[in-house]
């Protein structure tokens, strides 16, 4: 897969497992930064407040570098990293799943514990549907009128997406295109005369 790329969910989706009377409830969340981790889990302790561990993972970033896990008073390496492993296994990203377990009465053990919480995560992932996204970089371009047939012959060879288009004496746009083209695509926009450019953001 390119480094421009990643896999993902679409949408959330819900897991269970069950053992010796315990249930783990599974959730699985599609997240693009940290900041709407909190208030997702906040929920789920909200909803579910009477189960007794809300464990969870979460990756974000197409680099896949930026993760965390908690195991809400578990065993320690039993719960977070189980479901972090359900996470690297299929390669995936920008998500959080967060398993709320009920005890049951019976303990299960070690490896009953990262079993289940494995499980539980297994089946929140097997019932989402997996997508491949692919990173775009935005760019505000500014340009003469004289130089808009060049322009738009560029962002049309490229498969470049427009917005906010102004076409007036001094011509402004967003594109925005694959950030695996951004450097070749620059290149070439730096090359027509009287046009600019700025970064905005990739997403």
């Amino acid at each position: 897969m390119e480094t421009d790329q990643y896999k993902t969910i679409k949408s959330s989706s819900k897991g269970l497992y069950k053992d010796k009377g315990s249930r783990f409830l599974a959730f699985a969340f599609p997240v693009a930064t940290v900041d709407e981790v909190r208030p997702l889990i906040d929920g789920i302790r909200r909803e579910y407040h009477d189960a007794r561990h809300h464990c969870y993972a979460y990756m974000i970033g197409s680099e896949r570098n930026n993760w965390r896990i908690n195991d809400d008073g578990e065993p320690s390496g039993t719960a977070g990293r189980s479901i972090l492993g359900q996470i690297n296994s299929n390669g995936l990203t920008n998500i959080l799943i967060v398993v709320s377990r009920y005890f049951g009465g019976t303990l299960l053990g070690v490896s009953g514990l990262i079993n289940a919480y494995k499980t539980a995560a297994s089946d929140a992932i097997a019932n989402a549907e997996i997508i491949e996204k692919t990173l775009h970089d935005y760019y505000s371009v500014t340009f003469p009128y004289s130089s808009m047939n060049d322009i738009m012959k560029i962002l049309k060879e490229e498969s470049a997406g427009q917005s906010d288009q102004k076409f007036e004496l001094e011509c402004s746009l967003i594109a925005d295109f694959r950030s695996s083209f951004s450097e070749r695509v620059i290149n070439r926009i730096s090359r027509i005369e009287g046009a600019n450019y700025r970064f905005l953001e990739t997403k």
